[in-house]
């Protein structure tokens, strides 16, 4: 068990390096499809004064470059697994003048942190993707001061979040994937009925409390889209790279004829769905 957990480790720090150049090709897509739920953990967190915040699964900064922006005398750790996604961070961070912030490269599962250190953590979409989801709460309320507060977002129902299951969709259809096993990482492995909340109060977390979140993908094009998420979507990417030729054209016709039939007017906006979860030590 312990060795497959090393490995799925290991392959998504390979694969979230390798799609870091995608992420920051379009991040300002990316972004302004993601910050309703960002605001949303920072509205919950209430970053303030001195407040020293652990933000977990950083990526490329957000939100923990919001939320450094909001601290007076305090600061925020940004960590995640993939050194490329945390260099781009860190050049946001540069950009905007955001200096209260210390980076570094690591395992929500293993946090380099002693007991009782935080004020308050923040998690977006990184819970789905961690190979053991409690350890990693665990270690969080670990670091957690007591009365610290917790805010994650996960995706919500593939029913909600056609931007996601068009694609995948069409992958599914054509290409003989391995089913993966009940319970392995992936976009929505967060969303079933009160896993988070399970998840919470088994690691001693109280208070807990679960919001919705809308968003929208504004892509505009069904270009936009397929550019998008063929050059950021890990399990789409990985998908059509063991596709033929023939096999990802035919791929790509039935996504733009799918898109076509759902934006008729050729003006493509996903809705999206999304979970943010809050709790207390």
């Amino acid at each position: 068990m312990e060795f497959q957990l090393e490995q799925i480790l290991a392959q998504q720090e390979e694969s979230w390096n390798k799609f870091s150049s995608g992420w920051k090709k379009w991040d300002d897509l990316v972004m302004d499809f993601l910050r309703p739920v960002g605001n949303e953990i920072v509205r919950m967190l209430d970053p303030k004064g001195k407040m020293v915040v652990l933000d977990v699964a950083s990526g490329t900064g957000e939100p923990a470059l919001t939320i450094a922006s909001k601290l007076k005398g305090g600061k925020v750790q940004l960590t995640d697994i993939s050194e490329n996604m945390l260099v781009i961070a860190r050049e946001k961070a540069t950009q905007r003048g955001i200096h209260n912030i210390e980076i570094f490269a690591g395992d929500a599962c293993e946090l380099p942190f002693a007991d009782n250190t935080f004020d308050a953590i923040s998690c977006r979409f990184g819970f789905m993707f961690f190979p053991d989801m409690l350890v990693a709460t665990k270690e969080m309320v670990r670091v957690l001061k007591p009365g610290g507060r917790i805010a994650v977002s996960v995706w919500n129902v593939p029913e909600k979040n056609f931007w996601v299951t068009v694609t995948m969709g069409a992958i599914n259809r054509n290409m003989e994937l391995q089913a993966p096993p009940p319970g392995a990482p992936g976009i929505f492995r967060c969303a079933g009925d009160n896993l988070m909340f399970d998840l919470f109060s088994q690691a001693g977390l109280k208070n807990i409390s679960q919001n919705e979140v809308a968003g929208k993908l504004n892509c505009k094009t069904i270009d936009v889209y397929w550019g998008m998420q063929t050059e950021v979507a890990a399990p789409i990417v990985a998908a059509l790279s063991n596709a033929s030729p023939a096999m990802k054209e035919k791929i790509k016709r039935e996504v733009y004829q799918a898109v076509a039939e759902k934006y008729p007017d050729g003006n493509v906006v996903f809705d999206s769905s999304a979970l943010v979860i809050c709790a207390e030590k």
